[in-house]
């Protein structure tokens, strides 16, 4: 009995300081592809940390009763995660931080997002894109927030989605509470 209770210390013991670590990017950008090309939807990536505030809110916002729906009919959504504290960098999936400057993230704060189709090509980014008047043009809107970062947003999903113009509407009340 003795020798049963020690090999169960033992096996918790190693089985405890094991570190389990999280799928690669590239393993699940490959996942995800897959899937945008199965289902005929593209991907909308997010980079993300544990600490980011802002990133909680781009999360919650997406996945709140009103636009969920929405967002999973159209788009196969993965999140990555970067940007970890010391103490929770296994948090991070490798690769991640590669994939975030192919995305043309590199440098970003969080959250940063990009649009993609099922062949990896960057379709869109959470960088506020205008017309090169606005001064604010090229940072990373993160999670949507003010009136323009909204439009913005906005007008990515109806270009990289079938959302019509209700669905819109309600997305962009929810994310326009973020502002608040």
């Amino acid at each position: 009995m003795k020798y049963l209770a020690l090999v169960s210390a033992f096996v918790v013991l190693m089985s405890s300081s094991l570190k389990v670590q999280p799928p690669s990017a590239d393993d699940i950008m490959k996942e995800a592809c897959q899937s945008a090309a199965k289902e005929n939807k593209n991907v909308f990536v997010i980079f993300h940390a544990s600490w980011c505030i802002w990133c909680h809110r781009m999360d919650s916002s997406m996945a709140d009763v009103s636009c969920k729906k929405f967002f999973d009919d159209n788009y196969v959504i993965r999140h990555l995660v970067v940007g970890e504290s010391k103490d929770k960098k296994k948090l991070e999936n490798p690769g991640a931080a590669e994939w975030k400057k192919k995305l043309n993230g590199d440098g970003e704060g969080l959250p940063y997002w990009a649009v993609i189709d099922k062949d990896e090509k960057l379709l869109f980014d959470s960088r506020l894109m205008t017309d090169g008047t606005d001064p604010e043009a090229g940072r990373n809107i993160g999670c949507p927030a003010s009136e323009n970062e909204v439009a913005y947003f906005i007008n990515v999903l109806k270009k990289t989605s079938r959302l019509n113009a209700r669905e819109l509407e309600v997305i962009s009340q929810r994310f326009r509470k973020n502002d608040r």
